[in-house]
């Protein structure tokens, strides 16, 4: 099964309503605090090509993108594909 990275802040309201949606997705997922800690910062930059936002998402080491990507992948069906929900 794909592995998916949330890299978040502890105060990003877009983070947690992402965080919500994987759940209620029942799609395990890692957190990454980008704001406790340095690595996940830099491990951050380097997957987003240097993104500055949270949350960015990556699958499997590949970058996705953030909130509005994931929707749309679960939209498109990609999610479903991925993870078979």
């Amino acid at each position: 099964m794909p592995r998916i990275t949330i890299y978040s802040t502890a105060v990003c309201p877009i983070c947690d309503k992402t965080k919500t949606l994987l759940k209620k997705w029942d799609i395990s997922f890692e957190e990454k605090r980008v704001d406790q800690s340095q690595a996940n910062l830099k491990e951050m930059l380097e997957i987003s090509n240097h993104a500055r936002s949270v949350p960015q998402l990556s699958i499997d080491g590949k970058w996705i993108g953030g909130f509005t990507e994931l929707t749309e992948m679960h939209m498109d069906g990609e999610l479903d594909a991925l993870f078979g929900s």
